[in-house]
């Protein structure tokens, strides 16, 4: 983490720096909406853009959210004290500390192809490349790890309610993360960037956050987008804050000059974007 984000997070932590919903992002929310598309408004002569009925672009944005000013809680009940976002997502970051960054992205994917009935479109790789499909779990078959070495084995009956598949999705937190996720997708170039697509850096510690929103210019073709992240330990997943940019908050340009993306608790490399 670069030290003026590190220096940056100390000071949010203590409340040395006042952060959160009430840092300028309100020229931009709605607090009546309960979705992306609904809460988080546009600047001045942009629009969304277009997201084809059933994308995951149109998933994403229509992603229910808390109510405005709502805080993130950690896996274990406890508020996170970095006070980074503007908004917070309704899905659940269950009870143990697996969901973190690069499972949120996971998760919002998999949620999107399960709601579409596309279950053999759901398969995450391991860390150790091993292919975690959950047409194979669905079937009622499980998981063997020996030392490195993984395999499935035939357990039970088909298994294909939800029930199941957010275990499946527990057990792909647990084998699976930034450095495999990856390398799993596809690299896209950064003006490319379209929504579902991810940032991401990949080994330990690693960082992944998600394109959940898009909007252009029409006249100047100038194209903004949001970013939505967990971090560690697990936690809801939220929409970021643009610190370095406090008037267009929270929209991030991508026109914006350097070779880097500046999020609140990471920096990547606008070469680290990658699409599924």
């Amino acid at each position: 983490m670069p030290k003026q984000l590190f220096f940056l997070q100390i000071l949010l932590c203590f409340g040395i720096l006042e952060s959160g919903c009430s840092q300028n992002p309100s020229n931009f929310i709605d607090p009546k909406g309960d979705k992306i598309a609904t809460r988080i408004k546009l600047p001045q002569k942009f629009e969304r853009v277009t997201a084809p009925e059933g994308s995951f672009g149109a998933y994403l944005r229509q992603l229910t959210l808390k109510p405005d000013q709502s805080g993130v809680t950690l896996f274990n009940g406890v508020p996170k004290m970095a006070n980074v976002h503007v908004a917070v997502l309704t899905l659940d970051v269950g009870s143990r500390d697996l969901q973190q960054c690069a499972d949120a992205v996971m998760r919002m994917r998999a949620e999107y192809l399960f709601g579409q009935a596309r279950f053999q479109d759901i398969h995450f790789n391991f860390t150790n490349g091993f292919r975690c499909d959950y047409g194979k779990w669905k079937e009622g078959f499980r998981m063997k790890v020996v030392g490195n070495k993984t395999s499935w084995y035939k357990k039970e009956a088909a298994t294909p309610g939800y029930r199941s598949f957010r275990s499946y999705l527990d057990l792909v937190y647990t084998y699976a993360g930034t450095l495999s996720l990856e390398k799993e997708l596809k690299p896209i170039a950064f003006n490319e960037m379209n929504i579902g697509d991810v940032l991401i850096r990949g080994g330990s510690p690693g960082h992944a956050v998600l394109v959940v929103d898009m909007a252009v210019n029409p006249a100047t073709g100038e194209k903004l987008f949001l970013l939505a992240q967990s971090y560690m330990p697990a936690q809801e997943i939220h929409i970021l804050q643009n610190f370095n940019d406090s008037e267009l908050s929270p929209w991030y340009s991508l026109k914006a000059s350097g070779t880097e993306v500046l999020t609140p608790e990471w920096t990547f490399l606008k070469t680290q974007l990658r699409r599924f």
